[in-house]
C-alpha cells in the first residue's frame, strides 16, 4: 500500500531541490537522485510488482504522476539554467560594434576600374544625346553573324575563335546555334528591329572569344556606337569619336588618322588611329608622333541594314567599335588585361576608384 503521506512528502523534498539547482550539473543529481535507477522515485515504482491488484490501481497512477511531474519540472528548470548561462556569456563577451578596428587602417570598398570606365563613358556619349543599350550575352548565330553580313565560312564561325553551345534539339533551329557573343553588335540588330530611326545608342558589354594572351581574354568587354538616320555621313562618324576621345583621355585635342579596312557589317571600313607619345615608359595620347590604332568603325552595310527591315536607299548609318579594356590600360597605365580579371586585392587597392567619386563632364571624369 502507499503512504500518501510520504509521497507528498518525497515531493516536496524532490521539488524543493530542484528549484535550488545552481548549474545544470546539481540539476542533474537531482535527477539522478529521483528517476535514475535507483533513484528514490524509481525504487518505488519497483515495488508496484510485489502489490495486490487493487493496490497497484491506486499506487501506479500516484507513482507515474509524480515521476510525470518531476520529470516536467527538472525540464523547465534546465531551460532556465540553460537560458541564464547563455545571457551571461553574451553579456560577458559582449562587443561594440560602433568602435573602429583596433588594428591597422580601415579598409573600404573600391571601384572596379571596368566599372569606373564604363561609367565615364556613357557620361560622355549620354551628353552627345546617346542611348545606352543592352542585350543578351547568350545570342543566336543569325543575331551574332548572319544579320551582321557574316558570310558562311568566316573564320569568326569557327569553333577555334568563337564559343557556340551545345545545342538541344529544336533549340535556337530558327535562328542557328546558339554562341557567347563575340561582339556586342547584335544589340545593333535588335535595336534596329524594334525602333524606329533615327537611332543614336551605344552599347557596352561583355564579349567572349577563344583567346588569351597579355592583350587577350577569353571574356573581355566591348563598347560599340549605332548611328541610323537619312543624312548620317563619315564626317559626322569623325566628330563623334574626336570628341569621345578629347573627352575619355581628358586632353585638349585629340588627332586623328583614318585607314582603309575590312569589316562584313561596314563598308567603307576604316581603322583609326590616334595621335600619341610612346618616348618613355607611359603611352601619352593627344601628343607626340606617334600613332596608336584604337578602334574599328564604318557606315553600315547596306545588306545588314536590308536584314533589320529597313530600306538602305532611306536610311544610312555608322557604326563603331572598342574594347572597354584596351581603353582603360591606355588611359590610367595598366600593363597586362588579364590583371582586371585576376582578383587580386592588391590590384584593385591600387587602380580602383573610390565609389562615391561618380564620373561627370563637369565635374571631371576620373578626378
Amino acid at each position: 500500500m502507499v503512504d500518501t503521506k510520504a509521497l507528498d512528502a518525497l515531493k516536496s523534498e524532490i521539488l524543493t531541490a530542484v528549484e535550488n539547482a545552481a548549474d545544470l550539473k546539481e540539476l542533474d543529481a537531482v535527477r539522478v537522485g529521483a528517476l535514475g535507477k535507483k533513484g528514490s522515485i524509481s525504487e518505488q515504482l519497483k515495488g508496484l510488482g510485489k502489490m495486490t491488484p487493487e493496490e497497484r490501481q491506486v499506487a501506479g497512477p500516484a507513482l507515474n504522476g509524480l515521476k510525470t511531474e518531476v520529470a516536467a519540472q527538472i525540464d523547465a528548470k534546465a531551460e532556465d539554467l540553460e537560458n541564464a548561462a547563455l545571457e551571461a556569456k553574451l553579456a560577458s563577451e559582449k562587443v561594440d560594434i560602433t568602435l573602429p578596428l583596433q588594428k591597422g587602417p580601415m579598409q573600404r570598398g573600391s571601384i572596379h576600374p571596368i566599372s569606373q570606365t564604363i561609367d565615364e563613358i556613357t557620361a560622355i556619349f549620354s551628353d552627345m544625346g546617346f542611348a545606352i543599350a543592352e542585350g543578351p550575352d547568350i545570342e543566336s548565330d543569325y543575331y551574332n553573324f548572319t544579320a551582321l553580313n557574316f558570310p558562311e565560312g568566316h573564320p569568326a564561325r569557327e569553333m577555334h575563335d568563337t564559343f557556340f553551345m551545345k545545342q538541344d534539339e529544336g533549340e535556337g533551329s530558327n535562328q542557328g546555334k546558339m554562341v557567347l557573343r563575340t561582339h556586342t553588335s547584335p544589340v545593333q540588330i535588335r535595336t534596329m528591329e524594334t525602333q524606329e530611326p533615327p537611332i543614336r545608342i551605344v552599347i557596352p558589354g561583355r564579349t567572349y572569344r577563344c583567346d588569351s594572351d597579355q592583350t587577350h581574354t577569353p571574356m573581355f568587354h566591348q563598347l560599340e556606337g549605332l548611328v541610323i538616320d537619312k543624312s548620317s555621313h563619315i564626317g559626322q562618324l569623325r566628330w563623334v569619336l574626336e570628341e569621345f576621345l578629347t573627352a575619355f583621355f581628358e586632353v585638349d585635342h585629340v588627332k586623328t588618322r583614318f585607314r582603309p579596312s575590312f569589316f562584313p557589317f561596314t563598308e567603307p571600313s576604316m581603322e583609326v588611329d590616334v595621335q600619341c607619345d610612346r618616348s618613355g615608359n607611359e603611352v601619352k595620347i593627344g601628343e607626340g608622333s606617334d600613332w596608336m590604332e584604337i578602334l574599328g568603325c564604318g557606315m553600315v552595310h547596306p545588306n545588314v541594314i536590308r536584314n533589320c527591315g529597313l530600306d538602305p536607299d532611306v536610311y544610312q548609318g555608322f557604326a563603331w567599335g572598342m574594347g572597354i579594356d584596351r581603353i582603360a590600360m591606355l588611359k590610367y597605365g595598366m600593363p597586362d588585361l588579364r590583371d582586371f580579371f585576376g582578383a587580386d586585392q592588391r590590384w584593385l587597392d591600387h587602380y580602383g576608384f573610390r565609389p562615391l567619386d561618380l564620373p561627370t563632364l563637369f565635374g571631371g571624369l576620373s578626378s
